[in-house]
Formats: structure tokens, sequence, C-alpha cells
């Protein structure tokens, strides 16, 4: 998978009215598929509401409205940790599963701009990570699940490629 790599900066500035009052952002990562290779060419940020922990997209029918307009394929998403450190809490990974499981290569990406590392690119293991997450009931928003390795980073596993190009920004909030 391809990402340009302007999209943290460019997300973070859009982000930055949230993040100084401590609310989430979150956008979606869409792009193309083309030999083979998949390339985020477009970062959305869709109407939305956030606390300091949480963030959920709002009016989703916009956002479908334009990527079938465009013909843009989600291949994952990208939020802030104002405060926190850069990880996948445990409603980060039933949401990002959601994304997996519709395609199998999606990326969460994770902005922490106030911790080190500040940046984080994650997906669910699978297995165990992606079964135990689709299969999870837990009623409670933020729960713990089984000490296993449930996601990994990507980018350490050769699968992300950054690379200098731009991305389209399309602000629907």
């Amino acid at each position: 998978m391809r990402l340009p790599h302007v999209l943290q900066e460019q997300f973070l500035s859009l982000a930055r009215p949230n993040t100084l009052k401590n609310i989430e952002t979150c956008g979606i990562l869409a792009g193309n598929l083309k030999n083979n290779v998949l390339t985020i060419t477009t970062l959305i940020l869709p109407k939305q509401t956030g606390t300091s922990d949480t963030c959920s997209t709002e009016n989703e029918e916009d956002l479908f409205e334009f990527q079938n307009k465009h013909d843009l394929l989600t291949f994952g998403w990208i939020h802030t940790h104002p405060t926190q450190s850069c990880f996948l809490s445990s409603v980060d990974l039933h949401t990002h599963c959601s994304y997996q499981l519709m395609l199998p290569e999606a990326i969460a990406i994770v902005c922490s701009p106030s911790q080190t590392p500040n940046f984080g690119i994650f997906r669910l293991t699978d297995p165990p990570g992606l079964d135990i997450i689709s299969t999870c009931r837990a009623e409670r928003a933020f729960h713990t699940h089984p000490d296993k390795p449930i996601y990994t980073d990507a980018s350490d596993t050769g699968f992300i490629e950054m690379i200098n190009f731009d991305v389209n920004v399309v602000d629907l909030r």
C-alpha cells in the first residue's frame, strides 16, 4: 500500500482545532487499485462528533456519495489521540475490525501529536486479532481483550510504502 508522506502533516493541520480542545478527529483513507497496488490518494474528513477518547462519523451517506462519484475505494481510517500515546484502544480495535473485514489490507493510522512516537500505522493480526475482535461481545465501549498479539505495526512489515506525492483532501464537516 502506498501512502503520501504529506498525509500526517495535512491531517494534523485539519485536526488542530479539535486537538487543542482535546477532541479526537477522524478521517477516511481512500484511493485506487492499479497494477495490484493500493494507493491512498484522498483523505476525507466526514461530518463527525468527538470526545477526548472517541470520534464517530455522521451522515455517512455524504461520504459514500462522494467516494462513489469519484470511484474511490476505502483503504482504512486515520484519527488523533490528542493526549494519549500512539496505540489502538479497544474502541479503535472494534472500529478497525469492520474496515479489515471488508478489505483485509485495510490500515488504521493513529496520530498522537504530543507523544513520541507520534504516528503509527496498524492492522489487526490474522490470526488471532481479527477473530478475537470480530467475535468479541463486550458491551462496554472500553474493555480488555486477551493478552495476545491482536494488532501489529503495519509499517514494520514491508506492506507500507511512504512516497512523495500529493494527497487530495476533502473536508465534508
